[in-house]
């Protein structure tokens, strides 16, 4: 049975706390249809770009653009492989935005199917693999991790999900989604196509755990800037069988929030700086919740360096934003600070 080892860290905790308050900052926004439908195109490109490169393809974003624009009939394997991610990623957007997708090694292997669909053959697409395989360093030219055996694959798997399912409600989502992605790539699914099958099934995760800016979001963008670093973190060296009790996984932890962190940022600066209709606020107010998003919390003498605003007006800034159920009061007297209202 699957159990790994990790210690909650000072800095992985930290990331947890960032990333929830930068996703309930993000989804107290709203935005018109049509700028969220640019939006999610933009990102679905940027993933369908970083999540092929991280595997080698050489299309640079500019060509993944326009390859998924015109939708040429006849491709190369490098834009068939840009073509197949996008459609499974649009699939799976537009199912999440109906619900949840319960996670299964049916799902694993629909998904692998349409990424390597017309690149690998037909009983390896969408095929657990059969025969051993070996992961090379290209550097060192010498094999660095011998997966497990072939027939042991499905139980692995199997035993995985039941972990995640398993502790949904007493592991932090953020931490199960790390966990799934490192031990996925490590029992190695499939001949080829496991990096692309694990951050799909990844995302999904993600968005299990009430990322409303989902379909905004591309993680594998933070990886595609050091692809050298993402192998280095998310892989293990060795024989399978004579590492798997040994594997720490807190340093991934901390690697994978991080890389949340990053892409929330990215989305963050991305997204026009929209608030309810009713909502209208001024520059300063909007500086105090960015602010907020940013830190977690606020105190009157953090607003104090936002803005050249007298103390007593300060307070009625405020005020105005705790009636209008954006923030909410915290502490009294010197220690009284403020933190994002949860949204309901």
């Amino acid at each position: 049975m699957f159990s790994p080892k990790y210690t909650i860290t000072h800095a992985l905790l930290e990331n947890i706390k960032r990333i929830y308050s930068l996703v309930q900052g993000l989804n107290q926004r709203s935005f018109p249809h049509v700028v969220l439908a640019e939006l999610q195109r933009d990102a679905e490109a940027v993933s369908s770009y970083a999540s092929t490169s991280i595997e080698g393809n050489p299309l640079l974003l500019t060509d993944v653009k326009r390859i998924l624009k015109n939708r040429p009939q006849n491709v190369r394997d490098s834009e068939r492989e840009v073509l197949n991610y996008n459609e499974i990623l649009q699939e799976i957007n537009q199912k999440l935005a109906k619900g949840t997708l319960p996670l299964s090694l049916n799902l694993s292997l629909q998904i692998h199917k349409k990424v390597t669909a017309k690149l690998l053959p037909a009983f390896q697409s969408g095929k657990l693999r059969v025969d051993p395989v070996f992961v090379n360093d290209p550097r060192a030219r010498k094999t660095v991790y011998w997966p497990p055996d072939a027939g042991d694959v499905p139980t692995l798997m199997n035993e995985l999900i039941q972990f995640v399912e398993g502790n949904k409600n007493k592991i932090d989502p953020l931490i199960l989604a790390g966990l799934f992605h490192k031990q996925m790539v490590g029992i190695h699914l499939f001949m080829d196509g496991n990096g692309r099958t694990t951050r799909l099934l990844t995302k999904i995760l993600l968005a299990d755990m009430g990322l409303n800016t989902f379909n905004l979001f591309s993680f594998e963008n933070y990886y595609n800037q050091n692809v050298t670093r993402y192998f280095e973190m998310v892989g293990v060296r060795g024989n399978y069988y004579d590492i798997v009790g040994r594997v720490n996984f807190s340093a991934w932890l901390e690697y994978f929030t991080g890389g949340i962190i990053d892409e929330l940022l990215r989305v963050q600066k991305t997204l026009p700086f929209t608030l309810a209709p009713e909502a209208e606020l001024k520059p300063y107010h909007r500086a105090l919740i960015e602010f907020l998003e940013q830190n977690g919390s606020i105190t009157d003498r953090d607003y104090s360096t936002l803005t050249d605003r007298a103390k007593p007006t300060r307070r009625l800034d405020f005020n105005k934003l705790i009636e209008m159920e954006w923030i909410v009061r915290k502490g009294k007297g010197k220690n009284t600070y403020y933190v994002l209202k949860e949204k309901q």
